[in-house]
C-alpha cells in the first residue's frame, strides 16, 4: 500500500509531505443521490487544472482526501506520464506501474508502501492485478478476510494492517477504452467499511479523472513530438561552423500551455566565402506551426543556394507562403494562423559589407568595435504570405570583430509591458560584445528573457564577423581579349605558389582557363578574376553580361562545349551569381591544411 502525508509531488523533498490535511472526517460520505452528486462535482472541479499528467494525478488524490477516503494513491502504467499510449485490451499481471501521486490524512503515514516515482508490479492474486486485468473496479470491504493475497507481500501487508487500514477500493483509470492505471482508496479512521455506494462514487470520480489524465497524456505526447521536430530544425554541428562568422545561438520554447511556436534560424554558407543569416517566426503554435517552419526553412535554404539578394529571396518566399495559405487552393487548414516573419542578411567577409531585408521581423542589433550597440533601421516589409508590397534591403558595414544579433520577438516582447519591453536590456547586454560569444549570449539571455517565459518562443543568434585577411584575396582586371586566357593562367599559377598550393595548380589552371574563355567569348568588359583562399580555394570570373553559358553534354564529334561539363565534374562546387552589374561564375575546390 501507499503513502505519505499530503500530496507527494515526486520522489524528492521531505518524505513526510506538507503535513496533516486537517481533522479527520467525522461522518461517512453523504448517502442521498443529490448530496453525492454535489460531492462528486465538488471533487471533480479540482481536477484537470493543468495539462500535466503528474499534477492531474495529484489533484485526484487531493480531491478525494478526506471527503471520500483516508488515503488515495494513483499508479500509472509505465510511460503514461511521458505521453506514451498503453496498448488496448486487458493489462497482464507483469505490467509495470509507477506511483504518480499519493495523499494521506496523516503525517509521515505509517501505512505508506510506495513513494511517488517508485515502480511496482502486482501479484496476480491481488485485487490490483485483478482490477487491471478485468478493467472493472473492485471493493475489498474487510482486509482481515484477505489473508490469501496479503500473504504475497508480508512486509507491505504488515504496514497496511498495522496502520489500522481495514477497507479498500481499487478503480481502473480508463479513457477511450484504454487502461492508464489504477486509483486506490483506503479507510482506517472510521470503522465503517467502504460499500457499493462508495465504490460507485469512486468509479464516477475516477472516470472523470481518467479523461483529464488522458488529455494531459495526449498533450504531453504532442508537445514532445513538436519539441523534437522543432529541435530537428535547429542548426548544429557543421552547419554552424563557418569561417566568415563565429556564432552562438539559443532557442527556448514557451512554457506552460502557450505551446511551441514555429521559430527557426540558420547559418547558410554562400558562394564567394559569404554567409547568410536567417531567422523566421511562423504564425501559430503546435506541431502544425513547426512543420510549416520546416518547410519555410527548406525553401529559404534552396533559394539561398541560388545566391539571390535578400530582398529578392523574401519576395519569392512571399509568393510561396501565399500559395501555401491560399484557401482557394485548399492548402490552408481552417483555424490555422497563416504567414510568417523573416529576416535574411548576407555578410561578405571580403568587403566587410552586409545586406539585410525584413518581412515583418524585428531588426537586428549591430555592435561595431569601440561603438555602442545599435538597432538597425531596416526597411520592414509586410509578413510573408500577405503579398502586394515589394521588399527593400539595407546595406551596412560590418567590420572585422563586429557582432550582429538576430532574434525573434519572443526574446524582447512582454504581453503586459509591450512588444519591445526587453529591447533596452538587450542593447545594454550587447555593450560587452568584446567578450567571448558564449558569455555574451548568457549575458543577453539573462538581461532580455524573463525566467518564466510564458508568452512565446525565443531565438537568439549572435554572429561575430571574421574578415578574410587581405593576403588571402587577390583580384585582377583582364582585357576582353583571347590573350587574357594565358595571362590569367599565369597569374593564378604564381598566386598558388605564393600560397603554397602547387598541388592544385593543374586543376586551378583548367578552371581559370575555361571561365576566362567563356567571359571573353560570351561576356562583356570589364572582366575580373578573383581568387580567395579560405577553407577552400575559390576562383571567380566576373563580367558585365547578364547571360551565362549553360552546361551541356557535347557529342563525341563536337570540338567544343565541354568546359562547364568538366568544371561540374572536377570542382567540389560551382555556380553562377548574378549582380546588378553582371554575373560571376565561381568554382570551389578543397585544399589541404
Amino acid at each position: 500500500m501507499e503513502s505519505r502525508a499530503g500530496s507527494n509531488r515526486g520522489s524528492g523533498g521531505d518524505p513526510r509531505g506538507p503535513g496533516p490535511r486537517g481533522p479527520a472526517p467525522d461522518a461517512l460520505p453523504p448517502r442521498s443521490p443529490g448530496a453525492r452528486l454535489a460531492l462528486l462535482n465538488e471533487m471533480s472541479e479540482r481536477i484537470g487544472s493543468e495539462l500535466d499528467v503528474t499534477r492531474t494525478a495529484e489533484e485526484v488524490t487531493e480531491a478525494a482526501v478526506p471527503r471520500l477516503a483516508d488515503l488515495v494513491a494513483v499508479d500509472l502504467l509505465e510511460g503514461v506520464a511521458e505521453g506514451e499510449e498503453p496498448a488496448s485490451g486487458p493489462v497482464g499481471s507483469a505490467a509495470v506501474l509507477r506511483r504518480a501521486a499519493v495523499t494521506s490524512l496523516t503525517e509521515d503515514a505509517p501505512e505508506a508502501t510506495y513513494r511517488a516515482g517508485e515502480l511496482m508490479t502486482f501479484h496476480p492474486s491481488t485485487p490490483y492485478a485483478r482490477c487491471l486485468a478485468a478493467g472493472r473496479p473492485l471493493l475489498v470491504p474487510a482486509l482481515d478476510r484477505a489473508a490469501d493475497w496479503l500473504a504475497q507481500d508480508p512486509a507491505r501487508s504488515a504496514k497496511i494492517l498495522g496502520a489500522g487500514v481495514h477497507s479498500l477500493m481499487t478503480v481502473p483509470l480508463r479513457a477511450r477504452d484504454v487502461t492508464l492505471g489504477l486509483a486506490h482508496f483506503y479507510r482506517w479512521r472510521l470503522p465503517e467499511p467502504f460499500d457499493e455506494d462508495d465504490l460507485a462514487l469512486a468509479r464516477d470520480l475516477v472516470a472523470r479523472a481518467a479523461v483529464c489524465i488522458d488529455n494531459a497524456r495526449r498533450y504531453t505526447r504532442e508537445h514532445q513530438a513538436t519539441l523534437a521536430l522543432q529541435h530537428s530544425l535547429l542548426p548544429r554541428g557543421d552547419r554552424l561552423r563557418n569561417l566568415a562568422v563565429e556564432t552562438a545561438h539559443r532557442y527556448l520554447p514557451a512554457s506552460g500551455r502557450a505551446g511551441i511556436a514555429g521559430d527557426c534560424y540558420d547559418v547558410i554558407s554562400l558562394s564567394g566565402a559569404r554567409v547568410g543569416l536567417v531567422v523566421a517566426d511562423v504564425a501559430g503554435r503546435g506541431i502544425s506551426a513547426v512543420a510549416r517552419a520546416g518547410r519555410l526553412l527548406t525553401a529559404i535554404r534552396t533559394l539561398a543556394s541560388l545566391d539571390l539578394p535578400p530582398e529578392e529571396l523574401l519576395a519569392k518566399l512571399d509568393t510561396l507562403v501565399g500559395r501555401a495559405v491560399d484557401p482557394r487552393q485548399g492548402t490552408h487548414d481552417a483555424g490555422q494562423e497563416a504567414g510568417a516573419t523573416c529576416l535574411y542578411a548576407v555578410y561578405d567577409p571580403v568587403t566587410g559589407h552586409c545586406r539585410a531585408a525584413s518581412a515583418g521581423h524585428p531588426s537586428p542589433v549591430v555592435v561595431r568595435p569601440g561603438r555602442p550597440a545599435e538597432l538597425l533601421d531596416l526597411p520592414t516589409g509586410p509578413p510573408l504570405g500577405i503579398g502586394g508590397a515589394p521588399f527593400a534591403a539595407a546595406d551596412f558595414d560590418l567590420p572585422d570583430d563586429s557582432v550582429i544579433a538576430v532574434f525573434t520577438n519572443g526574446l524582447v516582447q512582454d504581453r503586459a509591458a509591450g512588444p519591445d519591453a526587453g529591447l533596452p536590456g538587450l542593447l545594454r547586454a550587447l555593450a560587452g560584445a568584446d567578450r567571448p560569444l558564449d558569455l555574451l549570449q548568457e549575458q543577453v539571455w539573462r538581461a532580455a528573457v524573463r525566467a518564466d517565459r510564458p508568452d512565446d518562443d525565443a531565438v537568439l543568434l549572435l554572429a561575430r564577423a571574421r574578415a578574410v585577411p587581405a593576403d588571402r584575396v587577390v583580384t585582377w582586371d583582364l582585357a576582353a581579349d583571347p590573350a587574357a586566357v594565358p595571362e590569367a593562367r599565369d597569374l593564378a599559377s604564381r598566386q598558388l605558389r605564393t600560397w603554397g598550393l602547387a598541388e592544385v595548380q593543374p586543376l586551378t589552371e583548367l578552371f581559370v582557363s575555361e571561365l576566362v574563355t567563356n567571359a571573353v567569348r560570351y561576356g562583356r568588359s570589364p572582366i575580373r578574376l578573383r581568387m580567395i583562399l579560405e577553407r577552400s580555394l575559390i576562383c571567380e570570373v566576373s563580367d558585365a553580361a547578364s547571360t551565362s553559358p549553360h552546361l551541356r553534354h557535347a557529342d563525341a564529334t563536337d570540338e567544343g562545349g565541354r568546359g562547364l561539363f568538366m568544371i561540374a565534374q572536377l570542382a567540389d562546387a560551382w555556380g553562377t551569381r548574378y549582380m546588378p552589374t553582371g554575373k560571376t561564375i565561381w568554382t570551389e575546390q578543397a585544399v589541404g591544411g
